[in-house]
């Protein structure tokens, strides 16, 4: 049963899917569009699943396309969210350098984010430093005040909305089972029909690699999964940290290293890490998909991940699955944090996780995200202990909470995607409120 004929049909439903949509709405009016979605709502997974931070395009090689689109991103993101009037708030992050170890890195950071043209930046030391951030540690720092935090699943449904409002269709709960070519058409078969189309385009996130091959244009390029936890400092430790503290990133990985980011609903979340996911769609630790795993250990490009990296990847499993080596990561860059005893947790905000089938996540079958709290971090951390406050006489126990996300992109199914070698990715970190 063919559901309806359409000029174009964009498949995925999450931010870059809805966004596409809108512009070609508003660049050709009466275009006859509609957006097919496997779930039962849009912004499920990467979109619904990160931090929401607006990045200034500090760490993108100057001229290149992520530098020029980061910051022209930012700006149009930024007008959009004042006319649709939807919260952000420029918070700055600084990124830190412990170490002199670290200054070379931080002084290419540096001449990387001037030549971008990252507003306001400043090279700053350690007493601008602690006038900033106060509970902070570190030697060397780069300050950017533009640098934002918004809630990127609002952006999506106010998106959505416009796709509504300017003619486009949104059929959500139809995953998408197979495209082929049909009297000069495309056929999108979906597990409610088929929808005919002109032109096609696909933004199917962790599934984009699965949706490219339905076309026959599958290329080299596969998606990884990758896992991660952030913790969310408990409220009366939030004004430990005042924006977003980012280490100096390690240039062999796309992932910028375990920090502190305040939100636009006010918690602050700590990490995250970043293992490797046993499904696409992994939100929790035993998420499994036989087939999703697989085909990541069948795939020649995270084989030489793996053999390059194995190091590493063992180290993040470690913290994983050890509270106090998370916990020891974070004091790193600010002190005072520790962890709490379990009778000194107290639940904060609900948080946003999708409950969905590990075993089968291409399974049509879904339910609406829920809320869940966040889960405490165990007496057997063994670093419960009290510490001294900066800017006080009093010693008081700070500690936080645990939330695992799916890095699908910045909680976390953590999706990377491996390109023929270890030094060829790009992980989309997702994880978030």
């Amino acid at each position: 049963m063919t559901t309806g004929r359409f000029d174009l049909a964009i498949v995925g439903g999450g931010i870059v899917g809805l966004a596409t949509a809108r512009q070609l709405l508003k660049k050709k009016p009466g275009l006859a569009l509609a957006v097919v979605e496997k779930e039962a709502e849009v912004a499920a997974h990467q979109t619904g699943h990160n931090s929401g931070v607006l990045h200034a395009g500090l760490y993108y090689a100057p001229g290149s396309k992520k530098a020029l689109l980061c910051r022209e991103g930012k700006a149009a993101l930024e007008a959009y969210a004042v006319e649709r009037g939807i919260p952000f708030e420029h918070c700055g992050k600084l990124v830190v350098a412990r170490d002199e170890s670290e200054l070379p890195r931080l002084e290419g950071i540096r001449e990387r984010a001037a030549r971008n043209g990252v507003e306001g930046l400043e090279e700053i030391g350690p007493d601008r430093i602690r006038e900033l951030e106060p509970h902070a540690a570190g030697i060397r720092a780069l300050w950017s005040p533009r640098t934002g935090i918004i809630d990127f699943r609002r952006v999506a449904e106010a998106y959505a909305e416009d796709v509504r409002s300017n003619g486009g269709a949104i059929f959500t709960g139809r995953r998408v089972v197979g495209i082929e070519e049909r009297g000069g058409e495309r056929i999108v078969k979906t597990t409610k029909g088929e929808i005919a189309c002109s032109d096609l385009v696909t933004c199917a996130g962790l599934h984009s690699d699965r949706v490219a091959a339905m076309t026959g244009h599958a290329g080299n390029e596969r998606i990884v999964p990758f896992r991660g936890d952030y913790y969310t400092l408990k409220p009366e430790a939030r004004r430990l940290v005042r924006g977003l503290i980012y280490p100096v990133p390690d240039p062999r990985f796309p992932f910028l290293g375990v920090h502190f980011t305040k939100t636009i609903h006010g918690d602050v979340l700590a990490g995250p890490n970043a293992v490797l996911a046993f499904a696409r769609e992994g939100y929790k630790r035993t998420d499994f998909s036989p087939a999703d795993l697989f085909q990541t250990l069948t795939y020649s490009g995270f084989r030489k991940l793996a053999r390059k990296f194995w190091k590493t990847g063992l180290t993040e499993m470690w913290r994983d699955w050890s509270k106090r080596a998370f916990t020891v990561e974070l004091a790193r860059y600010v002190p005072e944090i520790r962890a709490c005893a379990r009778s000194l947790w107290r639940p904060t905000a609900p948080w946003w996780t999708t409950s969905r089938s590990a075993r089968d996540p291409t399974s049509s079958t879904s339910e609406m995200p829920r809320p869940r709290p966040p889960r405490p971090l165990s007496p057997s951390a063994g670093s419960s202990r009290s510490s001294r406050s900066a800017g006080s006489g009093s010693s008081d126990r700070v500690g936080v909470h645990s939330h695992r996300v799916c890095r699908s992109s910045r909680e976390i199914s953590t999706a990377a995607r491996v390109v023929e070698g270890p030094s060829d990715f790009k992980s989309m970190l997702s994880s978030g409120p």
